[in-house]
């Protein structure tokens, strides 16, 4: 089989890519490198079944495919507040380009959604069948609204143009490859440990979060796209693992051996009190559950930064 994965230089996308070549399919990668990069690909390069494209999901008109990963986009609040147009660019018309791409070749298609369509949560932990509770037009808006958008627009795809797709929620997911600087919990904390720098915890750290293994999120991501009877479905795929940031803060210090200490900075607007899927339906549907426990998902993630 032949895949495009969109942002296929990126954390996940390239986690992904080198499954999908491990499965044996060919695999074209597309991805601007806004915040991906090539190094992140690099053991791909010389594979005669992997192919890179310099270039953006809104623009590009791609060969026939036939399955569309779209994963592109800044994902971070640091780098999708930091590129809020581009980020709703490739949420719009980036996805509009692709899932019109997906009709004319009948291609199937998976959106990677995210678990900020939820906002900050009414109802814990989080189902598919929750709307959410997201500010139109706070600072996180240009990512929550812009990929609530683009799930309307897969939506109206399927039902309007009977475009075989689905919509996968990605919840927190951390492991190799992430960016050292991209702002999110694992990545800061486990660099400012190694540093010994202070770890910084935002609020009172009593908010909590749930951390998946990349790998766990990839085999997850292949069963949504793959598995049977799965078009028109929204899955939420996660770790349901909820820890404290706080508590989080103390196991990275324990497991580096740092001797950073902890400090308190103000909370940021919006940041969700609570965010946990509920990831029965995958269980039940996909066969698919996280099997990577947080402590060994961190020490592996810990070797890897120590090495790069």
């Amino acid at each position: 089989m032949k895949v495009l994965v969109t942002g296929g230089a990126g954390f996940i996308g390239s986690h992904l890519c080198q499954k999908l070549i491990e499965l044996t399919h060919e695999v074209v990668c597309l991805d601007n490198l806004l915040t991906g990069s090539k190094n992140n690909i690099s053991e791909l390069l010389d594979n005669p079944k992997f192919q890179f494209i310099e270039g953006n999901a809104e623009k590009h008109e791609v060969e026939k495919v036939d399955f569309i990963f779209h994963m592109a986009s800044p994902a971070s609040p640091r780098d999708y507040q930091t590129h809020a147009i581009e980020t709703m660019k490739v949420n719009s018309i980036g996805t509009l380009n692709m899932l019109e791409t997906a009709l004319r070749f009948g291609s199937g298609f998976l959106l990677a959604s995210t678990s900020e369509i939820y906002g900050d949560p009414k109802v814990h932990p989080q189902k598919e069948d929750y709307w959410g509770n997201v500010n139109p037009i706070g600072p996180r808006s240009c990512y929550d609204e812009a990929k609530r958008f683009a799930e309307s627009l897969v939506k109206t795809f399927i039902s309007h143009k009977n475009v075989n797709a689905r919509i996968v929620r990605i919840f927190n997911t951390y492991g190799p490859k992430m960016q050292k600087d991209d702002g999110r919990v694992v990545s800061n904390f486990i660099n400012q440990a190694l540093k010994n720098e202070p770890l910084t915890v935002y609020g009172k750290g009593e908010q909590t979060r749930s951390f998946c293994y990349v790998t766990d999120l990839v085999e997850g991501l292949i069963s949504a796209a793959f598995t049977k009877n799965t078009k028109d479905q929204v899955y939420n795929l996660g770790n349901p693992d909820e820890r404290k940031i706080i508590d989080i803060a103390r196991l990275v210090k324990k497991l580096t051996n740092s001797k950073s200490e902890i400090i308190f900075n103000p909370l940021p607007q919006d940041d969700p009190a609570m965010r946990c899927p509920d990831i029965s339906k995958a269980r039940n549907f996909l066969n698919w559950e996280p099997k990577i426990s947080l402590e060994v998902g961190l020490l592996k993630t810990i070797e890897y930064y120590k090495n790069n």
